[in-house]
């Protein structure tokens, strides 16, 4: 029975993971440290749908669910669990292209707002050093 509740919670980290590679990217707008975090994630991403290497979470809960007594899955996670929940069964290359661009605005806003508050940080820097020396213009 406990390695059918760590097959569940593998589950979970695995929703989570999913949850993150979309979310991560507007995370880091809030908390820049996190980043590189949602980089290797996305790296990731790419790496499994474009080389259909097998996913370590997705061995991790068949080998589980085998210590369970449970069989393994027939499919990957994302066809067993997310296809046809999260969007229809029959539009995972269009899922796929949305979750792509969420993670492309999501870089591209940070970079904007990084710029952004470059900018203000440079021109509070000058106006605070033309008051030092006097200079009112």
């Amino acid at each position: 029975m406990p390695y059918r509740w760590l097959a569940l919670g593998v589950v979970a980290l695995h929703l989570g993971y999913l949850a993150y590679l979309v979310a991560g990217g507007f995370l880091a707008w809030r908390w820049q440290r996190t980043l590189a975090l949602h980089l290797i994630c996305a790296i990731w991403a790419v790496l499994i749908v474009t080389t259909e290497a097998p996913c370590p979470l997705t061995w991790l809960q068949n080998a589980l669910r085998s210590l369970g007594g449970q069989e393994d899955l027939t499919m990957s996670f994302v066809d067993t669990y997310v296809g046809g929940v999260f969007y229809p069964g029959d539009h995972e290359t269009t899922a796929r292209a949305v979750v792509a661009l969420l993670v492309a605005v999501s870089w591209l806003g940070l970079a904007v707002t990084r710029f952004a508050t470059a900018v203000n940080t440079r021109e509070r820097a000058d106006d605070t050093s033309s008051a030092r020396h006097g200079d009112l213009s």
